[in-house]
């Protein structure tokens, strides 16, 4: 194995090169290699300087994040840094790709920094419930103005290098050979003198603006889900008032407490499992994305999807059954760009572009040309059946077939078309143009390189793909049914759909699942969710079948749990009348209510995704409990801090969970333990360790 870092001397300065591929990874190997680099320099007679710079399509980019669980791996980022910083000639860091987090703190602990245009800088700990822990935040207000200081780390956003505007971030924009500049300026600075960042308090000198700037931070980010943004502006605010190495010493105490919080375990879990969901274990064999795409239906979804290959760069051939929805299709996916546009999000000429692309017909045979074909017809066995066999007939040899269905039997459809080698599902969210997860549902016979055909198509289209096992509901409305299903068991004791929902925003949600339930439709998932309760028998308590007896179905008929008013149905106001519907139910079943608190409805909730995520590994469908963490994050809002509903179960602890759910499945068979919960549990409070 090749060192990572190399020392040369090149007129006079020496080149500390790191190349530690494929991103350059400030990793151990390459930490240990900069501080030998460094004593190097310190006794060579030669080099009257240095540069630090990278080959590779980066500078350095941070170590894996597994690394803040373990803190013994010396050197830490927080010596390198010291020990750059303390050198007797002068150190410029040349930057280009990426800088970020700990590569960025290293070029802050340089005496200069240069950078290549379009070079990225910037600090994402933040998006890891973390701050940086190397004096990140004690050097980078030293720099720049503390508003740009604060923005750049509150936000975990990048910075892209331009001459026009670096207010700090590096000291020279080099358009011609970096390195070359890098040496010079080097040079430059063994006559002209440098400074230490750590010594720097320019950026200081009008101190009530700096408080104002602070006091504007944590009024922002005083809401924050997680500590992180406090414990960041609580270092910003410490750099002008402490000694360098006390404010340093403030942040890695700040860095330690923080990585053990739920919080940051949580968002390093998602992290990793998002990641790890986009390449399914023991790999996939390397094809080119289908490009033209052919979809059958152009309803809401379908138009979602046509959106989604158009924005790609493809071309679509839509097909509807006759020319009244062909034409209506053309007008809902016109629809959707006339709104981006409207929003300023698109261009016009973008959008003439696109919708060139787009071609419309009630001719089947007009997929046969199509690299990939896409059925997303209504959710109905026989029509899909029908539709399938068609496909099937005409399709030319080779293309991928995919059907958008999750509740339905995705095995017989494949049956269906006769081509159960090429055929899996690609089950879009909705809105399909918004919404960036999809689920492979992978069907017994589906041939590896359709697998592979299905991920690469949606990497394409920049989306996350999810592998799954083909199965009925796949991953999401598995685990979602079970969500609703524990929801209305809460409705049945007393509590209102309103404070089911008022509780799980209050955990994180973005929507609770009544207000999910309208905006996706009461209808399309009925059938599913019939069969899944069919367990339940008379105990079975069905809001939205309530509803749905009264024509209610959602948004799309301005009535459902809410009611939604105006033309544009933005208004929403609860539903008065379902209350009266629900208390006559109760009444009707002889049932008796209870006061409900948001504590056992955020309990009752979570427990039963967790419970059901256990009986997906149970079965095989999903590989990894982080699959289901990141369908259930991605596609339903589940919020990041807490990791997903396996991740948050581990965090509560699984022996208490499996606890209250034997309690609970004495009265009730909904809440029978699975099996994969109880070989978690004995496997030391972690789903990973049963698969």
């Amino acid at each position: 194995m090749t060192d990572p870092v190399t020392y040369a001397v090149r007129d006079g300065v020496a080149v500390i090169e790191i190349y530690n591929p494929p991103f350059n990874a400030l990793d151990r190997a390459v930490r240990t290699g900069i501080l030998e680099a460094l004593m190097r320099l310190s006794e060579d007679k030669v080099a009257s300087a240095a540069i630090i710079c990278a080959k590779g399509p980066s500078f350095l980019t941070p170590s894996d994040v597994r690394d803040f669980e373990d803190r013994s791996h010396s050197p830490l980022l927080t010596e390198v840094c010291d020990a750059l910083e303390a050198s007797k000639k002068p150190i410029v860091a040349c930057l280009h790709g990426a800088a970020l987090g700990g590569g960025y703190e290293l070029a802050l602990a340089a005496h200069a920094r240069l950078a290549k245009p379009g070079a990225k800088v910037g600090f994402p700990e933040i998006t890891l419930g973390l701050i940086p822990e190397a004096g990140g935040t004690q050097r980078l207000p030293r720099l720049v103005p503390v508003d740009a200081a604060l923005e750049m780390l509150l936000s975990g956003k990048s910075v892209d290098i331009a001459p026009e505007h670096n207010p700090g971030w590096v000291d020279g924009v080099v358009d011609g050979d970096l390195i070359s500049a890098g040496i010079s300026y080097a040079t430059g600075l063994v006559d002209a003198g440098f400074q230490p960042t750590r010594e720097r308090r320019e950026r200081f000198g009008e101190g009530l603006d700096y408080q104002d700037a602070i006091a504007r931070a944590r009024t922002e980010y005083g809401r924050s889900p997680t500590q992180a943004p406090t414990a960041l502006i609580d270092c910003i605010e410490a750099a002008p008032l402490l000694p360098f190495d006390a404010g340093a010493a403030l942040e890695r105490d700040l860095f330690t407490s923080l990585a053990n919080t739920d919080e940051a375990q949580a968002l390093r879990h998602v992290y990793i499992a998002v990641r790890e969901a986009a390449t399914p274990r023991g790999g996939l064999p390397e094809v080119a994305a289908p490009w033209s795409v052919g979809l059958v239906g152009g309803g809401a979804m379908g138009a979602g999807i046509a959106v989604s290959c158009l924005d790609s760069g493809r071309p679509v051939q839509l097909v509807e059954r006759d020319e009244a929805s062909v034409a209506a299709a053309e007008a809902r996916i016109r629809g959707i760009y006339q709104r981006a546009v409207s929003r300023r999000r698109l261009g016009q000429d973008a959008m003439t572009d696109r919708l060139a692309r787009l071609t419309c017909t009630t001719d089947l045979d007009a997929l046969s040309d199509a690299d990939i074909v896409i059925e997303a017809v209504p959710e109905d066995l026989a029509t899909k059946e029908a539709v399938w066999a068609r496909i099937g007939r005409v399709a030319k040899e080779g293309a991928l077939l995919a059907t958008n269905t999750s509740y339905l039997d995705i095995e017989y459809l494949a049956e269906a078309s006769e081509r159960p080698n090429q055929m899996l599902a690609l089950h879009f969210f909705a809105p399909a143009h918004v919404q960036h997860l999809v689920e492979v549902g992978v069907c017994l016979d589906t041939g590896q390189e359709a697998e592979a055909a299905a991920f690469a198509f949606v990497n394409a289209l920049q989306k996350k793909p999810v592998r799954v096992s083909a199965s009925e509901g796949l991953i999401g409305n598995r685990i979602l049914t079970a969500f609703r299903l524990a929801a209305d068991g809460l409705v049945a004791r007393g509590a209102s759909p309103y404070d089911v929902d008022a509780a799980m925003r209050a955990y994180g949600f973005k929507m609770g699942p009544y207000e999910a339930f309208d905006l996706s439709g009461l209808d399309v998932s009925a059938a599913f969710r019939a069969l899944y309760a069919e367990g339940l028998g008379a105990r079975r308590f069905d809001v939205a079948d309530m509803l749905m007896r009264e024509g209610a179905l959602g948004q799309k008929t301005g009535r459902g749990f809410y009611k939604y008013l105006g033309d544009d149905r933005r208004t929403v106001r609860q539903n008065p009348a379902l209350l009266a519907t629900i208390a006559s139910e109760r009444e009707a079943r002889g049932m008796s209510t209870t006061q409900v608190s948001a504590a056992e409805i955020e309990k009752a909730c979570l427990l039963a995704m967790a419970n059901e995520g256990a009986r997906i590994l149970d079965e095989g469908l999903a590989e990894r409990a982080g699959d289901i963490d990141v369908v259930m994050l991605l596609a339903f809002g589940f919020p990041r801090h807490k990791g997903g509903p396996m991740k948050a179960a581990e965090l509560r602890g699984l022996l208490g969970d499996l606890r209250t759910l034997e309690i609970w499945a004495a009265a009730d068979p909904f809440w029978a333990p699975a099996e994969g919960l109880r070989d978690a549990v004995k496997n030391g409070n972690r789903f990973s360790a049963v698969l």
